[in-house]
């Protein structure tokens, strides 16, 4: 009886919180539905007095709002891509772990069964990364997210802005979202600044539209600074190949710590977000190279990659069975511990 008790309370409170979840996203929403009624009612509709002024407005208003709501609908219901099955345990493989005892065994087993997959990096000791809640050998680049509760291929954080955690499928979206919502606040701004002057100075009645553009005006702002932050430190990430877990916790390859070692060039760099395929690039459609489970290393055109060179253990960066939790990132609008 306490029993069914216990797990009715666990499901209730799982339920709570999936419903939580989507209480910043609901924020997000209702601040960009206001913003499309003050700029596109109070503002052109009443404000503006020249025809033509009105229709140039609404014309690029539109089509940045299109894009910027096109980006944050991919971001947030393109699901997060798991690793395919080969990297799972069997049972039989599953079943042998469980029941040895001995750590070094079962380190052992993992590395045997290792050996079978395209896996470079290890944990800080030199361990194979295994996931005990997923029961898999981690890919390369892959975090389990305790939010998700769920291993995500080239995790870069989980975001609460857009439900939804962040990695190889959906991180080009992410991406083009903070690029058009810069792009966005930053179109708002200018093209509401002169009106904002006019009810300052009293130059136009003082009717109900001067406080929605006066508002407006400071939202745009406001929101612009947090994102150009956020989008500059995300566009530093691509420029060196890296995630957000990466730079707070350097990649261990098989030969040790290297911070660069997915660092291909800036142009490579690119498209390993964005694809070969510039045409692409400002379209929020998948082009990312690759199926998130390899990718290509620093080293890989020598003729020996010095980083898969040996199985030295280390002993630093001992978090990689760690759960990353909501929020990885510390920057701006992320707000993300």
């Amino acid at each position: 009886m306490r029993r069914g008790w216990k797990m009715a309370l666990s499901g209730g409170l799982r339920c709570c919180r999936r419903v939580l979840s989507w209480v910043p996203v609901l924020v997000i929403v209702l601040v960009v539905l206001w913003s499309y009624y003050a700029y596109v009612f109070e503002l052109c509709l009443v404000t503006v007095l020249s025809t033509a002024e009105k229709v140039i407005y609404l014309i690029l208003y539109h089509a940045i709002f299109v894009f910027f709501a096109w980006t944050y609908w991919k971001s947030i219901f393109t699901l997060p891509q798991q690793p395919n099955q080969k990297f799972h345990l069997s049972y039989t493989d599953k079943e042998r772990y469980e029941n040895e005892e001995r750590p070094e065994i079962q380190k052992q087993m993992l590395i045997d069964m290792a050996k079978k997959l395209p896996v470079y990096t290890r944990t800080g000791s030199g361990a194979v990364r295994f996931c005990d809640r997923c029961h898999l050998i981690k890919p390369d680049r892959c975090h389990h997210c305790s939010v998700c509760a769920m291993c995500v291929l080239k995790m870069d954080h989980h975001c609460p802005w857009v439900n939804n955690c962040i990695g190889f499928s959906n991180y080009k979206f992410f991406l083009q979202f903070l690029a058009y919502s810069v792009l966005y606040c930053l179109y708002i701004a200018t093209t509401v600044f002169s009106y904002f002057i006019k009810y300052w100075r009293g130059e136009l009645p003082s009717v109900r539209s001067k406080f929605h553009v006066l508002f407006l005006l400071f939202v745009a702002c406001m929101f612009f600074v947090s994102l150009v932050i956020l989008f500059g430190y995300h566009c530093w990430l691509v420029s060196r190949n890296k995630t957000t877990l990466e730079a707070f916790c350097t990649p261990v390859f098989t030969s040790g710590p290297e911070k660069n070692g997915f660092n291909l060039g800036f142009i490579r760099n690119i498209q390993q977000v964005f694809g070969d395929n510039k045409k692409f690039w400002l379209i929020p459609v998948g082009s990312s190279p690759g199926d998130g489970h390899s990718f290509p290393m620093r080293s890989m055109n020598e003729s020996q990659n010095p980083l898969l060179a040996n199985e030295e253990p280390w002993e630093d960066n001992e978090d990689d069975n760690r759960d990353y939790p909501e929020g990885s990132s510390s920057l701006a609008l992320e707000t993300e511990t």
